[in-house]
C-alpha cells in the first residue's frame, strides 16, 4: 500500500490516482511513477521516472510484489539492469 502525504511542503499534491492508475509526483510536479494501482496494491506494468524526466525503469507487479521484467534504464536510454522475477 503507498502510504505518504497528500501534499509536499510546497502544496505539490505528491500523487493521485487517474482512472485505474495511481500517478506519483516529485515535488516540483514532475512525474515519478504511474501504474496500475488496485485494491491497495500496485499491479501490471509501472514506468517510474527521474526527477531529470527520463525514464528510470520499467517494472511488473502483482499485489504489491516483483514479477516478470524488470528493466533499468541510464539517461541515454541504454539498459543497466534486466532481471526476470517469479
Amino acid at each position: 500500500m503507498i502510504n505518504m502525504k497528500p501534499t509536499y511542503r510546497n502544496g505539490q499534491k505528491t500523487h493521485e490516482m487517474i482512472d485505474d492508475n495511481l500517478v506519483i509526483y516529485f515535488e516540483d510536479g514532475t512525474i515519478k511513477a504511474v501504474g496500475p494501482y488496485q485494491n491497495e496494491m500496485m499491479q501490471g506494468y509501472w514506468k517510474f521516472y527521474k526527477k531529470e524526466g527520463f525514464l528510470w525503469q520499467t517494472s511488473h507487479f502483482l499485489n504489491d510484489e516483483k514479477t516478470g521484467e524488470w528493466i533499468r534504464y541510464d539517461k541515454d536510454g541504454n539498459v543497466v539492469y534486466h532481471e526476470i522475477f517469479k
